[in-house]
């Protein structure tokens, strides 16, 4: 399971429709261009909750998956805590995969 939802935020990176890094993702969700937001689990306390309460605030889905590394690695960046899907397609996707 954890391949595919990593090959699907690669898919979508190619595609142009993944942002990543606190400060893109988080002015992706005031912009309300985010359709899905993942976050590392091995993310800080701090990041976990600021996503958390800005997700809910603008009621963006949020998910906690993988850590930075693979994170990063999943869409050809370095360690990643944060990355936001904008394209409502791959993000229903790799939302259905990861309640498989």
């Amino acid at each position: 399971m954890q391949d595919k939802v990593f090959s699907l935020l690669g898919l979508a990176e190619k595609a142009g429709k993944i942002v990543s890094g606190e400060f893109s993702v988080e002015n992706a969700v005031k912009a309300g261009k985010a359709r899905l937001v993942v976050v590392a689990e091995d993310a800080s306390d701090n990041t976990a909750k600021k996503f958390k309460d800005k997700c809910k605030f603008y009621n963006i889905p949020i998910r906690f998956y993988g850590t930075k590394l693979a994170l990063g690695a999943a869409i050809g960046k370095e360690l990643r805590s944060t990355a936001a899907v904008m394209d409502e397609g791959f993000a229903n996707t790799i939302l259905k995969r990861l309640e498989e």
